[in-house]
């Protein structure tokens, strides 16, 4: 049985997922109005996956014997002008989303939940990989700066990073 508090830090958890997702979601429009192809497509599918975290801790809140809670949706606010600072925020929302699974991680510990600790320690990977990705994506576009065709070989680049991420799993690597 799950207990209470637990319950609740997970309900904040999907709710910290949610967040992830709407905004990869409303920087991904960005991206497509802009015309950066390639990092619109790899956002929408980072909107998703962060979909798909949320829903896993659906199903464990639930298969538990909790009742897991769909957030509300609250209006992000935030000003970007570069594919820089649209990745900057990526990377400041991943940072936030990890501080949140590693207070999920103590949570768990001091309540010995050995159960959802090792639920948990799958999205401490996950956090680990998201950050190092976006870490390297800010990297390589600060490294070009603002220049034309260096943000367009990024972007190009960019819209690849999942299908080779997907080709590495299938042959038993790890993800980028």
């Amino acid at each position: 049985m799950l207990k209470k508090e637990i319950e609740k830090a997970l309900n904040e958890q999907i709710a910290t997922e949610a967040a992830a997702s709407f905004l990869y979601l409303s920087l991904a429009s960005w991206c497509d109005t802009k015309g950066f192809e390639g990092s619109a497509a790899f956002l929408y599918q980072q909107s998703d996956e962060e979909r798909m975290h949320m829903l896993r801790l659906f199903h464990y809140i639930n298969n538990t014997g909790g009742s897991a809670i769909a957030p509300e949706i609250k209006k992000q606010n935030y000003k970007i002008s570069t594919l820089a600072d649209a990745y900057r925020l990526v990377y400041k929302s991943e940072i936030k989303v990890t501080e949140s699974v590693n207070e999920l991680v103590d949570l768990c510990t001091k309540q010995k939940d050995y159960s959802t600790l090792n639920f948990i320690q799958w999205y401490v990977s996950e956090q680990y990989e998201e950050e190092v990705l976006m870490k390297s994506i800010i990297d390589k576009i600060e490294l070009v700066g603002d220049d034309g065709k260096g943000l367009f070989m990024i972007d190009q680049y960019i819209k690849t990073i999942r299908k080779e991420n997907a080709a590495a799993e299938a042959k038993g690597g790890q993800e980028a």
